[in-house]
């Protein structure tokens, strides 16, 4: 069953997705990754210990949702609350990875105006199709913050009309993980590396992927080995 888990914590750029270890795990033991779940920590954003102080502690970034999707349509009405506790622990960073950008509008809360200081919204775009589908309309929402993720990286993408817009805070590459896993082309990612560089956004190279592609030549790459590979590509812009 996939857990719809608002509060899956780690700090900036540190986390691998779990989403294709989560549906393998559930094919292990005959379950319906397809089944939404809400997870028992449900009031962890404003969870405190005896002490007082928060689980989630004061300046921690808070990614979303890894094994599922913030704007899924299953999760419609957990999700003001969540709302709610967002805005409400003004003090810690969530950002919101989606490939249902399109829900975005029906989804904010009555008193989004033009968006929440701690709140970061990155549209995945896995292939050319995607990014001309979803990044005008992404452009157009009222967000404070943006980024970008390839993620899976299937295909050469080009964003640098949306990149001009000055909008854009960051992109991510990432290739696919698992034993179906798609390659990822590293000439794609310097691709993405260099639009960057040209207009002056952040680049983030997060993980190789299982199958990787480089000089021509195709890798298989262990999971436990996928982020480490890609940090000592050591390409990264800030």
């Amino acid at each position: 069953m996939s857990v719809w888990d608002p509060w899956h914590g780690c700090h900036k750029k540190s986390a691998g997705c779990l989403n294709c270890y989560m549906f393998r795990r559930d094919a292990m033991y005959d379950k319906d990754s397809n089944i939404v779940i809400k997870t028992k920590d449900y009031n962890l954003g404003i969870k405190k210990y005896r002490d007082g102080s928060y689980y989630i502690p004061s300046g921690d970034t808070v990614y979303t949702c890894m094994t599922s999707d913030f704007f899924i349509e299953e999760a419609d009405s957990w999700r003001n609350e969540i709302w709610k506790m967002i805005k409400f622990r003004k003090d810690v960073n969530f950002v919101i990875i989606t490939k249902r950008i399109e829900r975005f509008e029906e989804c904010a809360p009555d008193d989004w105006n033009e968006g929440y200081d701690n709140v970061t919204i990155i549209c995945t775009v896995e292939n050319q199709n995607m990014a001309d589908e979803r990044l005008p309309a992404f452009l157009m929402l009222p967000i404070k913050h943006r980024e970008i993720i390839h993620e899976p990286m299937l295909e050469n993408i080009e964003i640098e009309k949306y990149l001009k817009s000055g909008l854009i805070e960051c992109v991510t590459c990432g290739g696919e993980s698992g034993e179906n896993a798609r390659p990822c082309n590293y000439d794609w990612v310097l691709n993405t590396r260099k639009q960057c560089i040209e207009h002056k956004v952040p680049f983030y190279f997060k993980q190789t992927g299982a199958k990787f592609i480089k000089n021509n030549k195709l890798y298989t790459i262990k999971r436990y080995k996928q982020i480490e590979q890609a940090q000592k590509a050591n390409i990264n812009v800030f």
